[in-house]
């Protein structure tokens, strides 16, 4: 005859479970990363995977692997492509950097001169330089990580989608909301992803489009590489675009070049900045539309933990957080709701 009772028995497992869950997911906190963008890949492929299983009759695990292949070419590729341009225009400097020197001491004189700040070019240099080590850590921790994590999000995504209905069966079943408020969760999340990932990303592409075209027009070097650098921090609404335009206004200026100095920072301002509010706009018609408060904490938060992927997992990671809330704060609403109701049928 055992010792415990029934409730004693329930609590020491429910004890054993929490501490080994703990130490799951302590385990995992190396691969939060990868969880979470195949979490994403998984919300933003599954309408095209829908499609083709259930409309035009492709197998299912055919049907997953084409997903794999297209989310390589859309999504992977790109950061490759910005990662190799980052080396090379790293190296290019490394051959001659006499030529950073000398930009930098005009840069130097001329802040100090319009300003009075003679220093201020070191201290944001040095700033600029720790933010550039945490958005691009791909540089220094080398491609094995990168290749492990890709290779655990494909494997993870490729089962999620093969077995899509028991996955989905699984998360209803032990999410902590009632069904109805389950579902809800499960759409507003998925307009949060779109509006975060396919949303902001539009936004970033226009914006570094016309940065790229304003910098050809005024005859700046190698615009396509400035164009691309400002795609992927647009994803800081308000401020990502200034972040490149403002300082080769600088240069151009501290050069003697004027009409492209003013040229540059009156179209940057005017119009780069501006399209962002009108293109919100648009969005905000069609999917729900994240505030740019939200966006830039999100990528304050999200930049140290995952790198330049925190441009989207930071401000997606603090939207998921404040739906969560909502939704809390929904059912517990609508139980002291079915509490009265109770307590009055009973007097």
């Amino acid at each position: 005859m055992s010792i415990y009772s029934y409730k004693q028995r329930n609590d020491i497992v429910l004890a054993i479970l929490i501490i080994l869950g703990c130490f799951v997911l302590y385990s995992l906190r190396t691969i939060a990363g990868t969880l979470l963008s195949t979490i994403v890949l998984y919300t933003l492929l599954l309408p095209v995977y829908n499609l083709l299983v259930e409309k035009y009759k492709v197998k299912d695990r055919i049907a997953a692997t084409l997903m794999i292949l297209l989310s390589l070419l859309v999504i992977v590729l790109p950061f490759l492509m910005l990662s190799l341009m980052v080396i090379d225009k790293i190296t290019e400097f490394q051959a001659d950097p006499m030529r950073m020197m000398v930009i930098m001491q005009r840069i130097d004189d001329f802040i100090g001169s319009k300003l009075d700040q003679p220093h201020l070019l070191d201290k944001g240099m040095a700033k600029l330089s720790q933010f550039a080590t945490e958005l691009f850590p791909s540089l220094i921790s080398g491609a094995f990580n990168i290749i492990l994590g890709l290779v655990i999000m494909y494997f993870l995504l490729y089962f999620m989608m093969v077995q899509r209905k028991e996955f989905e069966a699984g998360l209803l079943k032990y999410a902590p909301f009632r069904e109805q408020n389950a579902l809800k969760f499960a759409e507003e999340l998925k307009n949060n992803t779109y509006s975060n990932v396919l949303g902001q990303g539009y936004i970033a592409i226009v914006q570094g489009s016309l940065l790229s075209i304003s910098f050809f027009i005024f005859g700046i070097s190698d615009p396509i590489f400035w164009g691309v650098i400002a795609t992927f921090l647009c994803f800081l609404p308000a401020i990502g675009a200034p972040l490149v335009f403002v300082p080769a206004a600088i240069i151009e200026l501290a050069n003697g070049n004027d009409t492209a100095g003013w040229g540059i920072l009156l179209f940057g301002f005017i119009v780069i900045t501006n399209i962002d509010n009108v293109l919100r706009l648009i969005i905000a018609k069609g999917i729900s539309n994240t505030h740019p408060i939200i966006t830039v904490v999100g990528v304050i938060i999200g930049i140290p933990i995952f790198g330049i992927l925190g441009l989207v997992f930071g401000p997606l990671l603090l939207s998921y957080f404040m739906l969560t809330i909502r939704i809390y704060e929904t059912s517990k609403l609508a139980t002291e709701r079915l509490e009265k109701l109770r307590s009055g049928g009973n007097e």
